[in-house]
């Protein structure tokens, strides 16, 4: 007997969006599917009965598998099967991760696994928005104890209207794309790119998000009250608070002393000396206890903390001994990399990235095998952390989830100020390699990646700057921080990363560990950003303040030939052979859109005028009165062939092969000669007619066809004689004529 499914709807923003639990994954800890529209998501949720040994930290894993049957389509892959996670998917679980993390209990160690699955997808509904609702609903109604639910909605504005939950055509024709989830009192996550929108705007969107997640919270709530599973009772690690005082009263005097020298220190004269207190505090604490030692550890990192903390909300003192507003120092170098096509530096304090662009053809776009309407990308981030910029050392295993996020934020912080493909037809991919970190290396990228952009000569619409602002919060007493470091964002109570132009914003992050941040808050914290950015501007206008004119002598220039439809093929030639050819001969590469648009990219520019003349001689028309130079192809009593252009030849009939009389075709022209001759005709089934006599005798189109019409041509008289010129070459300058007015030849 088939189940019966409990059902829960919540409207939001105009649109029923559907829960669904009780159906499938019955042994799972929790399971719900959501829906909206034709697009189905499911969650489930399940979490280890014990705690893992030897870690602390919470072990929570967060995948979305975006299964192609869902969009009705199969793998594009060799096997045929879903393989590694897509782009798309990675930054579907990081967005799922960030709200549900915080709302576990402090020192939970139980696994907990949720996994989703795309069921439905109807190319119009973004999926990870109902991810993120579907895997809140899968735990608020599991047994994993939780302090959720979350509710999450995607705002759109087009022309100036926002729109909750937009579809993707929507999302494309506006100039906002912003995703929050929060709790019914608090935002906690906010991710976002814009078309250069206003701080001010920004806070009205993020409030009407707030408010429209409400009737998701209640839906949640409800399901929880009516079918929710009993919180499990699990065990949290914790300190003793008795050692935890103990702890901070023997370390505040080394650590306050080491904060007032720390002005003069690097990160790692820094972490020194704070190595040198904490040994010297849990020795005196711990002795030669082992399990002791490894407490007092612990409770000297929540020592450490608060003494951090203190120092910044009550005497205005960071741990480097900047003002809360203060930038530092930042130096920027283009041009490093000789031989790349652009380069960047970009140096702030102890974070530091190389930036390198290089352009390529349309054929070098990303082609995107998702469930999104996207086919393909034309502008390519990527971002890499290698462990030697923290002073550490790691196996290399391939991108982290981490890097791939915070590649996508560079990349949507800089493609609102792209050219458009018509007026710079190329692939972009830059790639951002941090080599030091002390904070904000994706901020960094931005910086980078536009220094970069700007050196290559790419005519960017504005320059691109960005800042990772910090919150540091206790009871009413706050204080927002400008240009977090590291210590500042792992001790801090928000992680807020803010890119764009002088004249708005281009793309947003935001983490929150605490609730209670207010629209005020938020609205501080933007425009404290603005004012980190536009210094942060001036810095890299310094060293370069606009986009070269022109290209690297080395980098490809690429140029743009329209030709019709039809032509297509006639370039691209059986199996590819033709386009093949034109590249081997000149070297250049050629692609071709389906719209006739054929791109020429090479940097030397002779190879691209004969490959742009090669495309037109296989796709031009015969035109009407054109001269040409043509080979004869064949030759038969009355005429000869002489091919035009490609795959296309016309007649010269023997009476227009020459100003005087002609007894043989092969007497003027033989196969594999070049005449030039006229076209005097195009009838309607496409035969043409031409006359070399036209451009023997200087003959307009009008006098050609006259002549060719009337008798002006080459005529024959009875004996053989030929006829004289009547009028000669002024006159009406008429041709040979035979002698009796007989017909054309």
């Amino acid at each position: 007997m088939n189940p019966v499914a409990k059902i829960f709807t919540a409207e939001v923003g105009g649109k029923t969006i559907t829960f669904e639990t009780g159906k499938l994954a019955g042994q799972a800890g929790g399971a719900v599917s959501v829906r909206l529209n034709k697009s189905l998501l499911f969650a489930a949720a399940t979490m280890a009965a014990k705690p893992r040994e030897s870690v602390d930290f919470l072990p929570l894993s967060v995948d979305f598998e975006e299964r192609m049957y869902a969009g009705g389509r199969i793998p594009g892959s060799f096997f045929r099967r879903e393989g590694r996670p897509s782009e798309n998917a990675i930054l579907t679980d990081r967005l799922t991760d960030r709200p549900l993390r915080p709302l576990f209990p402090k020192g939970m160690r139980n696994e907990i696994q949720v996994i989703m699955y795309s069921i439905s997808a109807d190319a119009e509904t973004p999926l990870d928005v109902l991810a993120i609702n579907a895997a809140s609903a899968a735990v608020h109604i599991s047994d994993a104890p939780w302090n959720g639910p979350v509710g999450a909605v995607r705002i759109g504005r087009v022309d100036g209207e926002f729109i909750i939950n937009p579809t993707f055509e929507q999302i494309d024709e506006g100039d906002l794309d912003l995703r929050v989830a929060g709790t019914r009192e608090a935002i906690l996550m906010v991710e976002a790119g814009a078309n250069e929108v206003s701080e001010e705007d920004m806070v009205a969107a993020l409030e009407l998000a707030h408010k429209s997640i409400q009737p998701l919270i209640d839906v949640q709530e409800k399901m929880r009250a009516e079918i929710g599973k009993p919180k499990a009772d699990v065990p949290l690690a914790s300190l003793d608070p008795e050692l935890k005082e103990r702890v901070l009263e023997a370390a505040r005097p080394g650590l306050t002393d080491l904060y007032e020298k720390a002005p003069g220190l690097d990160k790692a004269g820094r972490d020194e000396l704070l190595n040198k207190v904490r040994d010297e505090v849990v020795a005196a604490i711990a002795g030669e206890d082992e399990e002791l030692t490894k407490h007092a550890r612990e409770a000297f990192e929540s020592a450490h903390k608060t003494v951090v903390r203190d120092r910044i909300l009550n005497m205005g003192a960071r741990p480097d001994g900047r003002k809360t507003t203060e930038i530092r120092p930042i130096w920027c170098d283009v041009d490093y990399a000789p031989m790349a096509h652009g380069s960047g530096i970009f140096t702030r304090g102890e974070t530091q990235i190389l930036t390198i662009a290089t352009l390529g053809t349309p054929r070098d776009a990303q082609r995107i095998d998702g469930l999104s309407p996207q086919e393909e990308k034309r502008y390519l981030h990527h971002y890499n952390f290698p462990p030697f910029s923290t002073g550490e050392v790691k196996f290399l295993r391939g991108s982290s989830r981490r890097e791939i996020g915070h590649g996508a934020l560079a990349e949507r912080a800089l493609i609102p100020v792209l050219p458009d493909e018509e007026d710079f037809p190329y692939t972009l991919r830059l790639v951002s390699e941090a080599l030091s970190s002390n904070g904000s290396t994706s901020m960094g990228s931005v910086c980078g990646s536009t220094l970069a952009l700007m050196d290559t000569g790419v005519p960017i619409k504005a320059p691109v700057s960005g800042i990772a602002m910090g919150l540091i919060k206790e009871g009413d007493k706050y204080a927002i921080l400008s240009d977090i470091q590291g210590l500042e964002d792992h001790l801090g109570d928000m992680d807020f990363k803010v890119a764009g132009t002088t004249r708005g914003i281009t793309a947003l992050q935001m983490d929150i560990k605490i609730a209670g941040l207010t629209p005020a808050m938020m609205a501080e914290a933007l425009n404290q950003a603005k004012a980190g950015r536009a210094h942060i501007l001036d810095k890299m206008m310094e060293t370069l303040p606009a986009p070269r004119p022109d290209l690297k002598p080395h980098a490809p220039r690429i140029i743009t030939v329209k030709i019709p439809v039809d032509k297509i093929g006639a370039v691209i030639g059986p199996g590819g052979k033709t386009i093949r050819g034109i590249q081997e001969s000149t070297g250049a590469k050629i692609d071709i859109d389906e719209d006739g648009t054929v791109f020429i990219a090479t940097s030397d520019g002779d190879a691209a005028r004969m490959a742009r003349e090669q495309v037109e001689r296989l796709t031009e028309s015969v035109e009407l009165g054109r001269i040409y130079t043509g080979k004869v192809v064949r030759v038969v009593d009355f005429g000869a062939f002489v091919e035009l252009i490609p795959g296309q030849d016309g007649l010269v009939h023997i009476s227009q092969l020459d100003s005087t009389r002609v007894e043989s075709v092969t007497d003027v022209a033989d196969v594999g000669d070049e005449i030039t001759v006229m076209v005097t005709d195009i009838d309607p089934n496409g035969k043409v007619r031409l006359s070399r006599q036209a451009v023997l005798e200087g003959w307009t189109l009008d006098e050609a066809r006259e002549r060719d019409k009337g008798g002006g041509g080459q005529r024959r008289s009875g004996g053989g004689d030929r006829g004289g010129e009547r009028g000669g070459r002024g006159g009406d300058r008429g041709g040979p004529r035979r002698g009796g007015g007989g017909g054309r030849r």
